[in-house]
């Protein structure tokens, strides 16, 4: 009964390399999009090289600026998703398969994808992904066509909700820093 006790275990405790395939997936999935962001990103510098072409009328002049300026932020909204896409697959791989020893040892290593827990992963998760909703707002207020108040109140609105999210997460971090960095708050001081 220990055997077979002892080798249903093993396979239990093995069965999370399942996780590999989203892992796998993921850091393509994030590689497609860097690359088709760094894809537009050259074909909006080729497109605005015509900006200083003396023959364009200053309506032309305003629609190249408009659409290079929605061009852009979408190729910021492009790479953070695929940084979102990263975080998740190396925070996966971390949690359920190995530490990277790599990311541990290196003092350049970024702290966003050192990933302890999965609280830890869904918070540096919900923090890019807040990004992309400011970008994506801030796009749809570039394109927006403002015909009567009540477009003006919801763009109002949508701006102090996007506020007030930017408050509450980072209102959460000074606690954390007060507690993971206790010590060496008072040393500061103390020189």
């Amino acid at each position: 009964m220990k055997f077979l006790e002892v080798i249903f275990e093993g396979a239990l405790w093995n069965s999370r390399f399942v996780i590999i395939a989203a892992v796998i997936g993921s850091l393509l999935a994030g590689f497609a999009i860097f690359y088709m962001a760094t894809v537009d990103v050259v074909n909006l510098c080729l497109h605005a090289l015509h900006y200083a072409d003396s023959s364009l009328t200053e309506e032309a002049r305003k629609v190249l600026h408009d659409s290079t300026v929605s061009h852009i932020v979408e190729v910021v909204d492009g790479y953070l998703l695929a940084t979102v896409m990263l975080i998740f697959s190396l925070g996966l791989y971390e949690l359920f398969i190995s530490d990277i020893d790599q990311a541990h040892g290196s003092k350049a290593s970024s702290k966003i994808l050192v990933i302890s827990s999965l609280d830890d992963l869904k918070s540096r998760l919900a923090k890019v992904i807040l990004m992309i909703l400011i970008v994506t707002l801030f796009e749809e207020a570039i394109n927006m066509k403002l015909t009567t108040p009540l477009d003006l109140v919801y763009l109002g609105a949508s701006i102090a909700l996007i506020a007030l999210a930017l408050y509450f997460s980072h209102a959460a971090e000074p606690n954390q820093e007060k507690k993971e960095g206790g010590s060496a708050e008072p040393e500061r001081h103390g020189h």
